[in-house]
């Protein structure tokens, strides 16, 4: 079974009866990650895993701290997911951020943020997803965000001040995501 194939039963398994609106958000997500393939390359499927499972820290049987990045990684390391999986979700969209409001330092400390091209590619799939898995521009995510959380929230707090640095990755990722298929072109045309 493929890790995607995999990442997609363990998803459907918490997140789809319990929880089907965030279920067809993650399957958005997901739908996001495969558009970056090409960007993505070895990690395409990695890419992809993590996004269908980002959110899976949700399931009601899961939570322990009340912090999905957190409780999702950490069963996730119970079922001995690939390590690198395990860490991007923990780190998924900032959450280093909003741990340390929450007070969870210590807990996201355990996880390891890549910092990297597919960390990125991931926080450009959650924030270009609604909460239906519809596509949409990250600043359009953002403001819904704050809308549904409403003021003086600890998630309007996070997402307020999270803000450039999300949309710097989201930046980050569609230029990478050009120049990738820039390349493909080029190396197509060249090859014709």
């Amino acid at each position: 079974m493929s890790l995607t194939s995999w990442a997609f039963d363990i998803s459907a398994a918490k997140l789809a009866d319990t929880l089907p609106r965030r279920w067809s958000h993650v399957q958005g997500v997901a739908r996001q990650a495969r558009t970056l393939r090409e960007m993505a390359g070895s990690d395409a499927d990695l890419l992809e895993a993590a996004a269908v499972l980002h959110d899976v820290g949700y399931a009601p049987d899961l939570v322990d701290t009340g912090f999905h990045p957190i409780d999702g990684a950490t069963y996730l390391a119970t079922i001995d997911a690939p390590e690198r999986l395990i860490h991007l979700v923990a780190h998924h969209s900032y959450a280093i951020y909003e741990a340390e409001l929450r007070g969870l330092s210590d807990e996201i400390a355990d996880f390891h943020d890549e910092r990297g091209s597919i960390r990125d590619a991931l926080w450009y799939c959650d924030l270009t997803t609604s909460p239906d898995g519809e596509e949409v521009d990250a600043e359009y995510r953002i403001a819904e965000i704050k809308q549904r959380y409403g003021p003086g929230t600890l998630v309007t707090q996070f997402i307020t001040g999270a803000t450039p640095e999300l949309l710097a990755a989201v930046e980050r990722t569609k230029r990478r995501a050009e120049a990738a298929s820039v390349a493909s072109r080029d190396g197509r045309s060249l090859g014709s």
